[in-house]
């Protein structure tokens, strides 16, 4: 995995990678601020906090546009002052490469 998205450049999701190991993972969580690994879902998770519901719904509709733009979807639960989002990638079985460069886009609405 190279680690352009650490850096802050925006790089795009490409399809047909397989999953990272447990080692690479954690050792690129240490440089993603507040994701967390789910060893049970094979996923990376983050619940962010807002204000209000108007902030809320603006940051959902964001993470919707970066979503789109890389053709790489999370699975959100939308409450009225936090959004958690956990990505997967389904096809590979397990956290990949686009993941963390989704997580890592994602940060960088909320300057994290």
């Amino acid at each position: 995995m190279a680690d352009e998205w650490m850096n802050g450049t925006c790089e795009a999701c490409e399809g047909g990678i397989g999953k990272e190991g447990l080692e690479r993972i954690l050792q690129a969580l240490e440089q993603l601020s507040g994701w967390e690994y789910k060893t049970e879902t094979d996923e990376l998770r983050k619940t962010f906090r807002f204000k209000n519901f108007h902030q809320t719904m603006a940051f959902v509709n964001a993470v919707a546009w970066i979503a789109h733009q890389q053709d790489h979807h999370p699975e959100m639960i939308v409450g009225y002052k936090t959004c958690e989002i956990a990505y997967t990638t389904h096809s590979a079985g397990g956290v990949t490469r686009n993941d963390f460069i989704c997580a890592a886009a994602i940060n960088r609405l909320c300057d994290v």
